[in-house]
């Protein structure tokens, strides 16, 4: 019964680590999958398969040599050198990205509870910081409530559209976009996303003592994530072209499905925001832990005091560009990663 809980726990940090901001507007989903039409369907299953692939090679490798941080692991997978280098660039990405899920966190209470913009940022701050006192084991905990209802509201989604005129335009929907850019897209945000989950998913593959949960948590996890794009496509296409033009699709459906329906969706935004903030500044510290003297607290502090302060100005003109440089790191690591070798584990 342990084992099996340990494998949902995993499957679910994994879904709430990649189910981050942009995946619960829909903005992700539609910028990388439902703008290639009929394509997104195969190309959203072809995804799926690399997120379980990937996904369970990663945590298991972190078990097998005991990772304390995701620098443990480029380390072993480029070289101690190379390893350093990639691990810095990342740190520098991930503390801006936190950035910007923290202030998207701040519009949220500011938009849709009334509450004043930094109320929301010190709220989110101060809940993150009594969670991260806890470690790893929270992280669990909170992505296994977060997670199912989630899962929920995919599904209440999917019986809605299923009532509309299209929902069949998943399997017809035409395109302009060429088919080369179509089957690069899900490369690209595979890599990016299972990047972005290292935080997260190398700690809590190097403290299961399980190679087989890790190895179901992982199937599981990759599937779940797949399900979701699934879901999110499947409701986007029925209504192309016209949901483009809103910068949160997905809340101009939860809307169209009535006030509790999109209550609920406003509130699993904030949450998906806050597991995912909560994952990268536990991992994020893990890794700065490891090349200082600091305790974790004092690091905890300093990422928060870091995140607060730039959430202020807004980080997208540095992300825009430290992007494209990420992006092309992200691939070149998850290409190292497929065609790692590495001994299979039967414990």
């Amino acid at each position: 019964m342990k084992s099996r809980i340990r494998v949902f726990q995993i499957a679910f940090t994994y879904i709430g680590t990649i189910v981050g901001a942009g995946f619960a507007t829909g903005r992700e989903i539609l910028q990388f999958f439902t703008q290639y039409g009929h394509w997104a369907t195969i190309t959203i299953l072809f995804s799926t398969m690399l997120f379980i692939w990937l996904g369970t090679k990663m945590m298991t490798i972190s078990r097998k040599i005991k990772a304390k941080s995701y620098e443990d692991l480029n380390k072993h997978l480029f070289g101690e050198r190379l390893g350093g280098s990639i691990s810095l660039v990342m740190l520098v990405i991930l503390l801006g990205v936190n950035s910007i899920m923290l202030a998207g966190a701040g519009s949220v209470f500011m938009e849709n509870f009334n509450l004043n913009y930094q109320t929301g940022l010190i709220i989110t701050i101060v809940g993150a910081f009594f969670i991260l006192r806890k470690g790893i084991k929270s992280i669990l905990y909170m992505n296994s409530l977060v997670v199912p209802m989630m899962l929920i509201l995919s599904l209440l989604i999917i019986s809605q559209t299923l009532n509309t005129p299209g929902a069949t335009r998943f399997l017809t929907l035409t395109t302009d976009h060429s088919l080369p850019s179509a089957w690069i897209a899900p490369l690209l945000y595979t890599a990016f996303n299972l990047v972005m989950a290292m935080p997260v998913l190398v700690p809590l593959g190097s403290q299961t003592d399980s190679a087989r949960a890790v190895r179901w948590g992982g199937i599981i996890g990759g599937a779940g994530v797949g399900f979701m794009l699934m879901s999110a496509h499947f409701a986007m296409s029925a209504q192309m072209p016209g949901i483009t033009q809103f910068e949160i699709p997905m809340g101009n459906i939860a809307y169209q499905l009535g006030w509790f329906v999109q209550t609920v969706y406003v509130i699993l935004i904030f949450l998906e925001i806050f597991s995912t903030f909560v994952a990268d500044v536990y991992g994020i510290t893990l890794q700065i832990q490891q090349r200082t003297s600091l305790s974790q607290q004092t690091i905890v502090i300093g990422i928060m005091v870091f995140c607060y302060f730039f959430s202020q100005f807004g980080f997208s003109s540095l992300l825009s560009v430290l992007y494209p440089l990420f992006g092309l790191i992200c691939f070149f690591w998850a290409l190292r990663l497929s065609v790692f070798r590495t001994s299979p584990s039967r414990r």
